[in-house]
């Protein structure tokens, strides 16, 4: 289970005292901690690891913004503090997809479905964020089908 990986995780970065994991960890269980009180707030079950993989993958994309603010305002050091937390989040998360592999899967998911054009295309994105969770980049996978149904 995710919670366990991340709780290990976390205890190994307090043993060998790297400062840097430690801090990221906490920061993943800090985002995860919000969102069971939000669903609890809603009389949902605390998070499943299908959302706690949207999570991390939310932060991976808010830090790699924030690397390139950062590059752009002259400020390395903070955009390299920023890719190294994203390495950090990247090691909970599954092999990523090739870009290859991601359109093969987008080709498959468009003939499963049996999409006939753009007004499919919530269905194919739907299928593909319920199968690889955590293992593509939706912003281009969603590109890729609406490119694919034209």
């Amino acid at each position: 289970m995710m919670r366990d990986k991340l709780s290990d995780a976390m205890k190994d970065a307090m043993r060998a005292k790297d400062s840097r994991r430690l801090s990221t960890v906490r920061l993943i269980q800090t985002a995860i901690k919000d969102r069971d009180i939000a669903h609890r707030g809603a009389g949902k079950d605390p998070v499943s690891d299908d959302e706690i993989m949207q999570i991390l993958q939310k932060m991976i994309k808010q830090r790699d913004e924030s690397a390139k603010m950062y590059t752009d305002g002259g400020r390395e050091e903070l955009a390299q503090q920023e890719r190294e937390e994203i390495e950090v989040i990247r090691d909970f998360m599954p092999e990523q997809l090739s870009d290859e592999q991601v359109r093969d899967i987008c080709k498959a998911v468009i003939e499963e479905v049996g999409a006939q054009g753009l007004r499919d295309m919530g269905k194919c994105i739907s299928l593909l964020k319920e199968r690889y969770a955590g293992q593509m980049d939706f912003a281009k996978a969603s590109a890729i089908v609406k490119e694919m149904l034209k």
